[in-house]
């Protein structure tokens, strides 16, 4: 008796060690969900960071800045992405380390007023930096070829504004998964010249559906019946795309048009982005 007295006594003993046991565990599981929930909360994964910059030199200044601003701060508030808009060109005198994306929302001319702020341009991009140039972007520097190789190409002319066809040669990336396989639209078709040869087309206007008296002069038979218009690369250690579309103002209230912006961000971030489903 007195044997089995003691067996029972170690058995109810055991029983609460292991009860014990186990609220500590649930208790020890509780507290680390708990932290890697906290973990995934905004304050420890700061935004993205995004310069929207818009400065034009001596020159041609597009009407559309204010929209192109506007849609942009809207996408990245969508987003979750912070933004600091500007035109002036001191902003690169700054740390350039806390943008994850630079956006050139239609500069054109001189989009610098320093060598020191070309250079440190240049530096931001060479340690991993994201570029996203808009329309006339192309158009800047136009003295300096390494900003073309950046964007992917030179400005060189375009047709009057106008309706063509788009054909969107690349439907997985984000900047074109939501578009039509033929994209009607109106625009100023950009013809670039100087194309980086590392660019990934995305987009291409089909040049029979382009009304140009000068087709002939340029781009001509290079590209057989289409131009690239849209693209992707990464050029020199950075993170580049670039749309030659946005020429109208109204344009940046277009669904297709803030889609394939947001999607152009998304890629040079390349990050998960929220389209635009209104």
């Amino acid at each position: 008796m007195a044997q089995f007295r003691s067996t029972t006594k170690q058995r109810h003993s055991t029983a609460k060690f292991t009860t014990a046991l186990g609220l500590i565990l649930m208790i020890a599981a509780s507290i680390h969900l708990a932290g890697r929930s906290h973990a995934n909360q905004p304050d420890d994964n700061p935004a993205a960071h995004i310069l929207i910059y818009t400065r034009n030199g001596k020159g041609f200044v597009h009407k559309n800045i204010d929209a192109s601003v506007a849609c942009l701060e809207n996408i990245c508030k969508t987003n979750n992405w912070t933004t600091h808009a500007t035109d002036d060109a001191a902003v690169f005198d700054t740390d350039l380390s806390r943008f994850d994306v630079i956006v050139f929302s239609n500069t054109n001319n001189q989009a610098f007023t320093t060598d020191d702020q070309r250079s440190a341009f240049q530096t931001y991009i060479r340690q991993g930096g994201a570029f996203v140039g808009i329309h006339s972007a192309c158009g800047s520097e136009r003295s300096w070829p390494w900003f073309w190789a950046n964007v992917g190409g030179k400005f060189k002319r375009h047709p009057p504004f106008q309706p063509f066809d788009i054909k969107v040669i690349d439907s997985d990336n984000p900047a074109t998964e939501t578009l039509p396989a033929v994209w009607k639209w109106e625009d100023e078709c950009y013809y670039l010249d100087n194309l980086n040869p590392d660019i990934h087309v995305l987009l291409a206007a089909d040049m029979t559906t382009v009304k140009d008296s000068k087709k002939d002069e340029y781009p001509g038979k290079v590209f057989g019946n289409y131009f690239p218009l849209a693209w992707c690369h990464q050029f020199d250690g950075g993170r580049q795309f670039y749309t030659a579309l946005g020429h109208d103002p109204k344009h940046y209230k277009d669904k297709n048009f803030i889609n394939h912006l947001t999607g152009g961000i998304k890629w040079a971030l390349d990050e998960e982005a929220v389209a635009d489903n209104n």
